[in-house]
This record gives C-alpha cells, sequence and structure tokens, in this order.
C-alpha cells in the first residue's frame, strides 16, 4: 500500500517541528518520492546524520511502505 506525501511530511515535522519540507511524488505511484528538508537541527551535523534524522522520523518506513525517497537536506 503506498505512502501518502501528507504522512511522510507529518511524521517529518512530528520530529522536527520547525522543518520546511517540499515533498514530490516521482512517480505517481505513491512509493517513489523526493523530499527538501530545512531544519535549524541539521546545524553543525554531517549530511550523513542529517539524513539519518529524517530517516529515523519515519520510524522504520523506508523499505517498506515506502520504497524510495530521495532526500536532500539543509539549514536555513
Amino acid at each position: 500500500m503506498p505512502m501518502e506525501a501528507s504522512e511522510i511530511e507529518r511524521m517529518i515535522k512530528k520530529a522536527l517541528p520547525d522543518a520546511e519540507i517540499v515533498i514530490t511524488d516521482l512517480a505517481g505511484d505513491g512509493d517513489h518520492y523526493s523530499a527538501r528538508v530545512v531544519s535549524e537541527a541539521f546545524r553543525g551535523l554531517s549530511r550523513v546524520r542529517q539524513h539519518q534524522l529524517v530517516y529515523e522520523a519515519l520510524g522504520g518506513q523506508m523499505g517498506g511502505v515506502l520504497h524510495a525517497l530521495a532526500l536532500e537536506t539543509a539549514t536555513p
């Protein structure tokens, strides 16, 4: 069952309340998304750690309900 973009955004916002999030459904199938996440929480962290924070926010949905997420993170 596909995952809605709004659900992805909700999960990320729960973990990173200040985040500005733009999600794009890349294939129109609800399984392949790109996300740009901008949060002050990323300041001073490596790109790998920033991505880990987003994946942690998704609570194990990656590789299951959410098949693919091309991720871009940044600080404001």
